[in-house]
């Protein structure tokens, strides 16, 4: 009898489906490889950004220099950046003392919400931001993979948002920004805050320049309440001026209108509540409230 020898092998069709199959493997995990490898370098740029934040508000509680410390984000320029610079805004910094860093070419800054502005400049001896919300970057080619850095009125930065009050006491700061075209005489002009019941302050804007722009920030008692105030310019005289004033609700409950001299009308004016519009001044305009 007679056994035939079958020998055992792949046909050609076979071995173009297994390395059909093989190609396809290798394809999807290149694929979740890439991704992956991209999403990290999402985090990694946000992370990065949280860093320099930090930095910027240690220089500013060090006082290095004598000055304030911010960082701007510049999402025009390829690639985006974002840059550590010293003193009052990105306006009238010393440029010299600049730390320019580049975003990743396949990341970009899609969303700033930081009150109209581009910068954050935190307090001295306090560490408080003076612009609060948040800088947010996507993937250019992925753009619902997303990213966004928080900073919040404390000088707290992170990747989670500020967490809500969960109680009904009132901390909104009622950061206020608004734009002044008359040209300010920074040695004779004053500024005037004007209280309920007609305790008045006067600030002589010449003993209150720092770093080329109007800084005052102070108290006043009104009827045995202290009120805290502060008020600043991000611009100044360039080609106008960009006012903003951080009334805190936790520590104001008068009405406040706050004029300055040689202008008959009032920059801007708060209600008791906290709420506020822009004063009468023919000069106000572009009023953006927080």
């Amino acid at each position: 009898m007679k056994y035939l020898n079958y020998k055992k092998g792949f046909t050609l069709i076979e071995m173009s489906i297994i390395i059909g199959i093989l190609i396809v493997l290798v394809s999807i995990s290149a694929s979740a490889l890439l991704l992956f490898s991209k999403e990290s370098n999402l985090s990694s740029n946000a992370e990065e950004i949280i860093s320099i934040l930090r930095r910027a508000q240690n220089k500013s509680l060090a006082s290095e220099g004598a000055s304030r410390y911010g960082v701007y984000f510049n999402n025009t320029s390829s690639p985006n950046q974002y840059i550590l610079f010293k003193g009052l805004n990105y306006a009238s910094r010393d440029s010299s003392f600049d730390n320019i860093n580049d975003l990743s070419d396949n990341i970009e800054i899609y969303e700033i919400g930081l009150g109209g502005g581009n910068e954050v400049v935190f307090e001295r001896l306090t560490g408080i931001a003076n612009q609060v919300g948040k800088v947010s970057l996507r993937l250019k080619n992925d753009p619902a993979k997303t990213k966004s850095v928080y900073i919040d009125g404390s000088g707290r930065v992170g990747l989670d948002p500020p967490a809500v009050p969960t109680n009904s006491r009132i901390e909104d700061s009622r950061h206020v920004h608004f734009d002044y075209s008359r040209i300010i005489d920074t040695v004779n002009d004053t500024l005037t805050l004007t209280f309920e019941g007609g305790v008045n302050k006067t600030i002589i804007i010449a003993d209150n320049m720092e770093d080329g722009q109007i800084f005052w920030e102070g108290e006043v008692e009104v009827d045995s309440e202290v009120q805290k105030i502060k008020i600043h310019t991000h611009r100044l005289n360039s080609p106008d001026t960009q006012f903003s004033v951080h009334r805190d609700r936790r520590y104001n409950n008068k009405s406040l209108i706050i004029t300055i001299s040689g202008d008959p009308g009032s920059l801007i004016e708060y209600l008791a509540d906290g709420s506020a519009t822009d004063g009468s001044s023919v000069n106000v305009s572009i009023f953006n409230q927080e």
